[in-house]
């Protein structure tokens, strides 16, 4: 037995878990502050190397409690009972409310632990002041004798003794007694943990520099486990590559690995060696995978053993069936099993691959399958199960497990090549693609007969995706119906996915008709579609529906579209998809209504969200639409060449998507808009003269000519331009509002032509569009304050709205509101701007912190100096405020 306390000057023993490590010890506030104000037991459990030693001695020295506290630590070759309780004893004697207290005891062949538990007891009876009794590794106490004598000790100690036991493994001394009555504190190895912040400061203190990427995998490799970290800071210090060694930390690594094989290995019999061994390459285990794998019984057992000892093993399931080891105690055993036993290897993995087969785990079936080399059932597995996969968002898991094969493999098996084609479509270009489908045309005699069927509905399944992406609504027609037709396949994926495959094309369609603006038709099958989807349980295809049936809603009731907007989001947020390309349509949506609706300050940070997570190459359509609402969003702030940039790079994008796709013709047209506003009259002229005279006569480029027109101070052509548009001749523009516009520049038109009651007539028609919507967007894009101003003293069914939007221009040209508050004597910074910016959405400060690429403690830093400077109190106050002041673009009233 060792005891601490015996002599104050002594120095803390050097722990058995942890060789020294440059720079000390890592202080854990937040474990000294459960130890110190724990109940009258606590047990500290946790495997070897979790830090325990560690923290109990830096706990007693850091606060301030050597003099109060008595440590024994019991030694695996030490296994006398006696030798125990003269330790206990000479223990609490080094203690100052035990040392006139506690008699002395010297070893005697006569002396019986009850009676000195007895005489203990009589001895602490009068103690005063608290003292603390610290046994270090107790499950090396294996005298059960001895344990009930503790346990004796425990339960009739006086109110003033408090008990730290720190063990590998859980105690049987009854202490369930004193769990139910709340005197008993336990802290296990999740508690035991290092966060990434003590991660850092332990590598800070053993003078290790490495990035921030590079302890994080750290962190994760080790998962908090305090001797892997230590051990790692104790192989990096002054090591000359810390990011590469890093990179590659492992169980492997000598120092890790003799730890372990001393602490853990060495202690176990041959029978549990062979069964850690011969299951390491799993990732998880039950008990009858174990028995076959080593051909054995009574695997389950073991492994609730060497789980309850502490030994690497974490349980998985609340019956503990399923079991995991530590990453690093895994790649410790595949080194040792490829050392000792490397013919095992390819069998172990094959007969694993069979045996989650037929138990309906497919990933882990194909993972081994690769893993042996057996091409041919990972590939039939891996086609199989492809289609289920992508419905439930598991696109990642899909593309890790088609890399496992070879490119050789892929090249010669028609099903392969079609999976990398489908592929392509989430995480590559449409253009590899369609190569790729081509390909598997040319490979599909490798299929055999009874697959046939499966891998054309595939084919049919993969070209309705190509052409979605493309935006081409004939093509996504004619590939739906396939699918939708009843017996288009009588077996493979069809009679697997046949309702799944519903559902596909009735989103797929909804969505190529939203982005052809065939409003009414999306509504239907995007809502037909999402409540399919909701009912059978695929919240990844729902989530698609959602997100553009939330586009949807931009061509009626801005209300539906946040809605719409917020259900996808957070059906996003619940499965963790918010940074998938999937929701992009999405924060699309949202940023387009908060456009629309002149909230331009709101509507940024949705656009700028979805720039993040959306894939150019492989969604050209959604980017088309997001360059466009950027384009707008400039244009209406008054950045046009911003504006400009925003506009070309979306009609670069054209170039991906179908023919003659509707938002095409917007976009030049907006183009025009532009370069009028940049005084490019005669580009625009002749961009003209070149058009197409189909598109030539569309609403939105007549709009653009009578911009132009205004522009060249000539009205009556503004007028006669606009003519056609408004009497309903042309073809109809975009529902969202789009009418707005061309009755706006009509207003702005006949106001110049000394008509003020024309003008008012077209300007009550565009107040009556706007105001049952709160649409403001085109007042912003045509600024006409001098006209509402005028409109408004003859007299409007729409005072307040048009004061609204005076104001709302105000803002956007720097120029005070009327009755506005004066400005703040000190601005906020531009960072503490991009911060308010955030404050009027529903988003909490942790996401906005993700959203700037900012900490937590920086964004709530900015935000209480934005609440300083604003003189408020609170958030919504602080909008409220920075509205008033300009610094926000002010609430629609109907929002």
């Amino acid at each position: 037995m060792r005891t601490a306390g015996r002599s104050r000057a002594e120095a803390p023993m050097a722990s058995a878990e942890f060789p020294a490590v440059p720079g000390g010890i890592v202080s854990r506030r937040a474990l000294f502050a459960r130890l110190g104000n724990a109940a009258r037991v606590t047990t500290v459990s946790a495997p070897a190397g979790s830090g325990k030693t560690v923290l109990l001695r830096s706990w007693i020295r850091e606060t301030g409690l050597a003099e109060h506290a008595a440590s024994v630590s019991i030694q695996r070759e030490d296994q006398d009972p006696q030798r125990f309780w003269i330790a206990v004893c000479d223990a609490l004697r080094a203690t100052a409310g035990g040392a006139d207290l506690v008699r002395p005891l010297t070893e005697a062949p006569e002396l019986d632990g009850w009676t000195i538990v007895e005489r203990l007891l009589e001895d602490l009876a009068p103690l005063e002041d608290r003292i603390w009794l610290v046994i270090d590794d107790l499950h090396e106490l294996r005298s059960a004798e001895a344990q009930r004598q503790l346990e004796l000790l425990v339960m009739r100690a006086p109110e003033q003794v408090r008990f730290v036991l720190s063990t590998r493994r859980d105690l049987r001394l009854g202490l369930h007694r004193l769990r139910l009555e709340a005197q008993l504190t336990e802290i296990r190895v999740d508690g035991l943990r290092f966060s990434l912040d003590e991660a850092r400061a332990l590598f800070d203190g053993a003078g290790v520099e490495l990035s921030g990427a590079a302890l994080a995998r750290l962190h994760e490799r080790t998962e908090g486990w305090a001797a892997g970290l230590r051990l790692a800071a104790l192989s990096l210090a002054g090591h000359p590559d810390p990011e590469g060694f890093a990179a590659g930390f492992a169980g492997s690594e000598r120092t890790v690995a003799d730890y372990l094989l001393a602490e853990v290995m060495e202690r176990q019999s041959e029978e549990v060696r062979r069964l850690l061994l011969r299951t390491s390459v799993l990732e998880r285990v039950n008990g009858e995978l174990a028995d076959l794998l080593t051909g054995g019984s009574g695997a389950e057992r073991i492994l609730q053993d060497l789980e309850q000892a502490g030994a690497f093993v974490v349980s998985l399931d609340a019956r503990r069936s399923w079991f995991r080891y530590h990453t690093m105690f895994a790649d410790l055993l595949q080194l040792e099993l490829r050392r000792t036993a490397p013919d095992e290897v390819t069998a172990v993995h094959r007969t694993a691959a069979r045996w989650y087969a037929e138990h309906g785990c497919p990933m882990e079936a194909i993972r081994h399958a690769q893993a042996a080399g057996d091409w041919d059932p990972a590939a039939r597995l891996l086609s199989d199960h492809w289609i289920g996969l992508g419905l439930d968002g598991q696109t990642a898991t899909a593309h890790a497990l088609l890399g496992g094969f070879p490119a050789a493999v892929i090249a010669a098996d028609g099903e392969l090549t079609m999976l990398a084609a489908l592929d392509e479509t989430e995480h590559g270009s449409l253009g590899e693609a369609e190569r790729q489908l081509a390909l598997a045309g040319h490979r599909s005699a490798s299929v055999p007969g009874d697959r046939r069927e499966r891998f054309d509905v595939t084919v049919t399944g993969l070209r309705l995706l190509l052409a979605r992406q493309h935006g081409d609504l004939p093509a996504v027609v004619e590939e739906a119906q396939r699918l939708l037709t009843p017996g288009h396949a009588r077996g493979g994926a069809e009679a697997d996915h046949s309702v799944d495959l519903r559902a596909l094309a009735l989103i797929s369609l909804g969505v190529a008709e939203t982005w052809s603006v065939r409003y009414d038709d999306a509504d239907q099958h995007l809502g037909r579609g999402v409540a399919l989807a909701h009912r059978i349980g695929r919240p990844y295809l729902e989530l698609l529906g959602l997100a553009h049936w939330a586009v949807v809603a931009l061509g009626g009731s801005l209300d539906l579209v946040a809605e719409r907007g917020e259900q996808a989001i957070e059906l996003a947020r619940r499965h963790g998809w918010t940074d998938e390309p999937i929701v992009a349509a999405a924060y699309v949506a949202l940023g387009l209504h908060m456009l629309w609706r002149g909230r331009l300050d709101e509507a940024e940070p949705w656009l700028e969200r979805a720039e993040r997570v959306v894939r150019p190459q492989a969604d050209p359509v959604t980017v088309l639409v997001l360059h466009y609402g950027r384009g707008l969003l400039d244009l209406a702030r008054g950045r046009d060449q911003d504006a400009l940039a925003g506009f070309r790079s979306a009609e670069r994008v054209t170039g991906l998507v179908a023919a003659h796709h509707p938002l095409a013709t917007k976009t030049r047209a907006f183009q025009l808009h532009t370069l009028v506003r940049l005084g490019e009259a005669q580009r625009v002229e002749q961009a003209m003269a070149e058009m197409d005279p189909g598109e030539h006569e569309t609403g939105e480029t007549r709009a653009a000519l009578a911009a132009l027109r205004l522009a060249q101070d000539d009205p009556q052509a503004a007028a006669d331009a606009l003519a056609p548009v408004l009497d309903g001749s042309t073809p109809p523009m975009a529902p969202r509002g789009w009418l707005l516009q061309p009755l706006l520049l009509e207003a702005i038109a006949r106001d110049a032509l000394g008509d003020p009651d024309a003008a008012g007539r077209a300007l009550e028609r565009a107040l009556d569009l706007a105001e049952a919507d709160a649409t403001l967007l085109p007042f912003l894009l045509h600024p006409a304050p001098g006209v509402l101003e005028r409109h408004a003293r003859r007299g409007t069914a729409h005072a307040a709205l048009v004061s609204e939007i005076l104001g709302l221009l105000a803002g956007e040209r720097g120029e005070p509101e009327a009755g506005a508050p004066a400005r703040l004597r000190e601005q906020p910074t531009d960072s503490e701007i991009r911060v308010l910016r955030y404050l009027p959405t529903n988003l909490p400060a942790p996401e906005i912190a993700d959203e700037l690429s900012l900490s937590v403690n920086t964004v709530r830093t900015h935000m209480r100096h934005l609440y300083e400077k604003l003189g408020t109190h609170s958030r919504s106050e602080a909008v409220d405020r920075a509205r008033a002041l300009g610094l926000l673009a002010p609430s629609s009233r109907r929002a």
